[in-house]
């Protein structure tokens, strides 16, 4: 069968039309023969004539008809009307070619030479099809169907067309399908999956319910996680409805659907209040957040997009992805990508003087944990001070609101990172009070899930090279949301701002690190290898508490917490430090940094309102590398850092609005 699927089609055609040749021929014998109910008409020479003419104007009407066209492979119900009609045709043709050659030829031979020949030649067409679907089935995997439904029967069509997979059952827990046959395969009840996968040595367990809400398929991913058999899933229906998938395509688990958390419908006054017709501003643009956030902006229509980010592979990848919507779409958005660190004053006043800013969402940062701790300099000046540069040129520029970035690690910080997070929150909340044209607001909110350095890629990988999957500690829980909701989320909630508010994301419930690690594992069809399973294929390690990082996050510091007409936003009125007091601790800060004084900086911090309490000792690098050579000069003053002059550089009308009580000289 492989030696004639790979044979030229016009030889396989030609075949066909002798197979063809034959049915017609012998249709009309059979259907002569029945009616007479003996041999006799075989011997009778203008038979024979008859057949003669029939045989060769049938197979000529049938190719006009385009029966010859058919893909048989590929054969379902809709081409039945096409065979039907060239088999009603040849009926036709049976009178006059009789007619011609003196044979007579009755009404009841007619009759049944039709049901002959539709029998002869549909059953030809569909015994080749099913002979050529065994000996492919015979080289594919079987898969279980989870879903009897319309996308599940969609599935097994393009499935059977495929070359990879053959499915060989459905399960589905709606008990009026249970027993029933749906596309030739029998629908069974979800307690049978264990062992339907054991009898037919199932390769996967295909999910195919697309429309269910996420806490049911939450719930079917939990149970079928126990079966330790691989799973994969088909597009949502969104994605099909809307061209951007196949039913056919298969996808890992979405982990969204393990958190089991329903997406809210966005209030479209909100996500267009700040950016249609305005010019924005996305700091980070290149970032997991800063990314999704121009495009959710870019589809709310502003006027002009400036994208803003120190790495140049980043800006370059959203710009040319961003331009290809716009493109597409025939949006009058103009897009600027700009290759700026926020570090840089000069040149973000530079940017502010010459694109007229209305909105600005400030998403760049340095935010993973361990790496701000052995960077502890660079990591913090850049959070805080390249805030700083961002909110003095903003409101010097007249921005109208200016959207924080912030992160549940800032809330009573253990680590640099969510200290240096924390101190933004602040100076946004001293600017937000010490004048009224710019509208400052913060967002805080955990990890999102897919987001670079996130550990579901990580653990992916580590399952994918054979682990082990390393958890820094069996009792570690993190918050988590999808990219495109916290993006939404962001716009949202900065719309509603009148000045100084945090927002904090309402994002459900904590997640334990270690169950979803196994979670993870048993839905690749894998087994945790642990003291219960020795024989497991994945061992989950732990590898201790990284420097800075602590068990639990949380989301609020004070208890003054407010709902919002939003029902995943809560708004928190938070305490801060007025400009004038802020400033001069600014100052000190500044000066520690210039020096590379960690001691000095750490001590700052602790100094704050911020509730820092770091877990250990300083383990800055370059720190370290200085104790382990105590010859080294500790803490030597820098005379210059282009970097690092933010309060030197303040506006003086902008001075004179945040003090009042200067007076210049």
């Amino acid at each position: 069968m492989k030696s004639l699927s790979v044979t030229p089609r016009w030889i396989k055609r030609r075949v066909l039309v002798l197979l063809d040749g034959v049915i017609v021929a012998g249709s009309l014998q059979l259907a002569t023969v029945i009616h007479l109910e003996n041999l006799q008409p075989l011997r009778d020479g203008s038979l024979w004539m008859t057949i003669g003419l029939l045989v060769p104007t049938s197979l000529l009407l049938f190719h006009w008809l385009g029966l010859y066209r058919i893909v048989i492979r590929y054969m379902s119900h809709v081409t039945v009307p096409t065979v039907a009609m060239v088999v009603v045709t040849s009926a036709l043709l049976v009178v006059p070619v009789s007619y011609m050659v003196e044979h007579s030829v009755g009404l009841s031979v007619i009759v049944i030479y039709t049901l002959l020949l539709l029998l002869g030649i549909g059953s030809l067409r569909f015994f080749i099809r099913e002979l050529y679907r065994y000996s492919q089935r015979r080289q594919r995997k079987p898969v279980v169907i989870y879903g009897a439904g319309a996308a599940g029967c969609e599935l097994v069509d393009a499935l059977r067309h495929g070359g990879e997979y053959e499915p060989v059952a459905f399960v589905d827990d709606w008990r009026g399908l249970e027993g029933a046959m749906v596309e030739g395969l029998r629908v069974h009840q979800p307690v049978a999956l264990a062992a339907l996968v054991q009898e037919y040595q199932a390769a996967m367990v295909l999910l195919a319910i697309p429309s269910a809400p996420r806490w049911r398929r939450r719930e079917i991913l939990h149970w079928l996680s126990g079966l330790s058999v691989p799973l994969k899933t088909i597009p949502g229906s969104a994605d099909v409805i809307a061209g951007r998938a196949k039913i056919s395509e298969l996808h890992d688990v979405a982990l969204e659907d393990l958190l089991g958390r329903e997406a809210v419908p966005a209030f479209p006054e909100l996500l267009q209040a700040n950016i249609r017709d305005k010019a924005v501003m996305v700091t980070g643009a290149g970032g997991s957040i800063g990314s999704e956030l121009c495009r959710q902006i870019l589809a709310q229509n502003p006027i002009r997009l400036l994208l803003v980010d120190n790495c140049e592979f980043a800006l370059y990848a959203i710009e040319q992805e961003l331009r290809q919507v716009v493109e597409t779409t025939h949006s009058r958005c103009e897009l600027k990508p700009l290759l700026i660190s926020v570090q840089h004053a000069g040149s973000l006043k530079a940017v502010f003087e010459s694109f007229q800013v209305h909105t600005v969402y400030h998403a760049a940062a340095y935010k993973h944990v361990p790496m701000v701790e052995f960077n502890l300099v660079q990591g913090v000046s850049n959070n805080v001070f390249g805030t700083l540069n961002l909110a003095q040129a903003a409101m010097t520029a007249g921005v109208e609101t200016f959207v924080v970035i912030s992160t549940d690690k800032a809330v009573r910080p253990t680590n640099a990172m969510g200290a240096s997070k924390r101190l933004t929150e602040l100076i946004c909340q001293a600017f937000a009070h010490a004048q009224s044209n710019t509208r400052f607001c913060m967002v805080r909110f955990g990890n999102v899930l897919g987001s670079s350095g996130s550990v579901v890629p990580l653990f992916r990988k580590q399952i994918e090279q054979g682990g082990p999957i390393k958890v820094t500690h069996p009792e570690i829980t993190r918050y988590f949301m999808t990219i495109p909701e916290a993006a939404q989320l962001v716009i949202q909630a900065g719309a509603m701002g009148e000045g100084g508010e945090v927002f904090v994301l309402d994002m459900g419930e904590p997640v334990r690190i270690l169950d979803l690690a196994m979670n993870m594992v048993r839905l690749s069809g894998l087994e945790v290898r642990d003291a219960e399973h020795p024989e497991g294929d994945i061992e989950i390690v732990y590898s201790g508490l990284r420097p800075g990082e602590k068990l639990y996050e949380e989301l609020l510091i004070g208890d003054d917490v407010r709902r919002t007409r939003h029902d995943r936003i809560m708004t928190s009125k938070e305490r801060f430090w007025e400009w004038p007091r802020l400033e001069t601790f600014l100052k000190e800060l500044e000066q520690a940094f210039i020096e590379t004084d960690h001691l000095r900086i750490r001590q700052l911090l602790q100094s704050a309102p911020l509730d820092y309490h770091p877990l250990g000792d300083i383990a800055d690098l370059v720190w370290a590398a200085r104790q382990a050579s105590p010859l080294e000069p500790q803490g030597q003053r820098l005379t210059t850092n282009p970097f690092l002059t933010s309060m030197n550089r303040l506006d003086p009308v902008l001075n004179q609005a945040l003090n009042p009580a200067t007076k210049e000289s």
